[in-house]
């Protein structure tokens, strides 16, 4: 009786698990190295409700998997911006984006050109 129960419970806790919406989107991030990177994906990573977060440092897109119940679109952006990085939804204010590292200023032409080769 105990086994027929514990799977019971292992199947319904299989099939809760999978109702779960998730939806998967994509923005831009403006940033410029991998410690942009890390800073974009750890402010997402730490949100409760965000299964994955992965930010691409050649094309600035920024791919999440999250749970709509629990956060929304914008959400994501404020949390972004919060770390010092614009999105198109939501400009970082000035007092965080003069928190990022002196080789992360992505609005410095001088800083986007040196990591870009230029």
């Amino acid at each position: 009786m105990k086994k027929i129960l514990l799977l019971l419970l292992v199947v319904g806790s299989s099939f809760a698990a999978l109702a779960q919406k998730k939806v998967e989107i994509t923005f831009q991030t403006d940033g410029v190295c991998g410690m942009c990177e890390k800073r974009i994906e750890t402010a997402l990573l730490d949100m409760n409700g965000v299964w994955t977060a992965d930010w691409d440092q050649e094309t600035h897109a920024t791919y999440v998997v999250y749970n709509p119940k629990k956060l929304s679109e914008m959400d994501l952006h404020k949390a972004v911006a919060a770390v010092g990085h614009d999105t198109p939804k939501v400009k970082a204010k000035d007092e965080d984006y003069a928190k990022v590292h002196s080789c992360c200023k992505y609005r410095d032409e001088e800083v986007t050109s040196a990591h870009h080769g230029g």
